[in-house]
């Protein structure tokens, strides 16, 4: 088989698993947050990073901000922005959580459920998770951008 498309099939289906991964936590972390908007907006007020008239309102619009591109990313719609979107929200939560760490900050995470532990070696695992997801995120970006400019 040609290098090229051996390369091309190895990316096509490494990127089909990254975008199955990232859309997937993206979807399935959104689903309580969308269900439970004033526990969630409890959990942000508990980060101690946002000013208390903004907190409702990016407790309604970020599960809809994961929802979304992460089903875009499972259906293979958008995909370079749903990844971009995906990508973005990583890096703040990444910066949200690296802030906590330093100031030595519990709260919890609100990640996947409300009621989370907000210990510290449970902060970094998160902080590894959200970096891991990151990677995958920029992965599937640059792969969409390479895909695009090869087919053009």
């Amino acid at each position: 088989m040609n290098p090229e498309v051996e390369r091309l099939l190895y990316h096509r289906r490494t990127r089909l698993v990254a975008r199955w991964i990232l859309g997937g936590t993206f979807v399935y972390a959104a689903l309580h947050k969308i269900v439970d908007p004033a526990g969630f907006a409890k959990i942000i007020y508990g980060y101690s990073l946002f000013p208390e008239y903004s907190i409702n309102l990016i407790a309604i619009i970020t599960p809809f901000l994961e929802f979304f591109p992460g089903l875009a990313l499972i259906l293979g719609i958008y995909l370079r922005s749903a990844a971009t979107i995906i990508s973005s929200m990583l890096l703040s939560f990444i910066v949200i959580l690296s802030i906590n760490i330093a100031r030595g900050h519990e709260f919890d995470c609100g990640c996947f459920s409300i009621g989370e532990a907000g210990h510290a070696s449970a902060v970094v695992q998160l902080l590894v998770r959200d970096i891991f997801l990151f990677v995958f995120g920029v992965y599937v970006v640059l792969i969409e951008i390479y895909t695009q400019r090869k087919s053009v």
